[in-house]
C-alpha cells in the first residue's frame, strides 16, 4: 500500500516532510526488505515499525517519538540496520582499473564517447568502420554492465578513467 494515494511511502515522506516539518513520519508496514527500509529512512521517516509489533510497542514508539524525538524501529529492522552499518565499516574492495576491464581500443572509444563524439565521428577519427565502433561499444556496455552511453560515461567519470 501507499501513503498519499498512488505515491510510494518514501516518496510521500520526501514530499510531505519538508512541507510539514512538525510532523513525524513512522512507517508501519509488513515489508522488511533492505531497499524499502533505507528508502524510507533516507526520505525522512522518523521510524520503521512492522505490523507484527504489539499494540503496546506501537503505542510506546509513537509516544517516545513525540516526547523524546526517538527513532523507533522494530527489533528486526534494528538488526538489519546495524548489519548494514557494519558493512559500511568494512574496507571496500579495490576498484578495478580501466585496463583490467576494457581493452586499449575500448578505452580509446570510451574516451571519445566522453568527448561527445558519435559512432561515425569516432570511426572517422580512429580510421575504422562505424559498425566496428558499434561492436566495441556493445563490448564496453557488456563489460561495464550498463545499457547506455550516459551510464558508461558516468562510470568513466566515477572511477576517474577520463579527465
Amino acid at each position: 500500500r501507499t501513503l498519499g494515494g498512488s505515491l510510494p511511502r518514501a516518496a510521500a515522506i520526501a514530499i510531505a516532510g519538508p512541507a510539514y516539518t512538525q510532523i513525524k513520519f513512522i512507517v508501519l508496514t509488513i515489508f522488511e526488505d533492505n531497499e524499502k527500509i533505507f528508502e524510507a529512512i533516507q526520505a525522512g521517516a522518523s521510524g520503521y515499525l512492522l505490523k507484527d509489533d504489539t499494540a503496546v510497542q506501537l503505542n510506546e514508539a509513537i509516544l517516545q517519538t513525540l516526547e523524546y524525538n526517538a527513532v523507533p524501529m522494530s527489533p528486526t529492522i534494528a538488526r538489519k540496520t546495524l548489519s548494514w552499518l557494519r558493512q559500511l565499516q568494512k574496507p571496500a574492495a579495490p576498484v578495478a582499473t580501466q585496463q583490467e576491464i576494457l581493452s586499449d581500443r575500448e578505452i580509446e572509444i570510451l574516451k571519445l564517447m566522453v568527448e561527445g563524439l558519435d559512432y561515425k565521428q569516432i570511426a572517422d577519427k580512429l580510421f575504422i568502420s562505424p559498425l566496428t565502433v558499434r561492436s566495441h561499444t556493445k563490448n564496453i556496455y557488456d563489460k561495464l554492465h550498463v545499457n547506455s552511453k550516459a551510464q558508461a560515461i558516468q562510470i568513466a567519470h566515477k572511477y576517474k578513467w577520463v579527465q
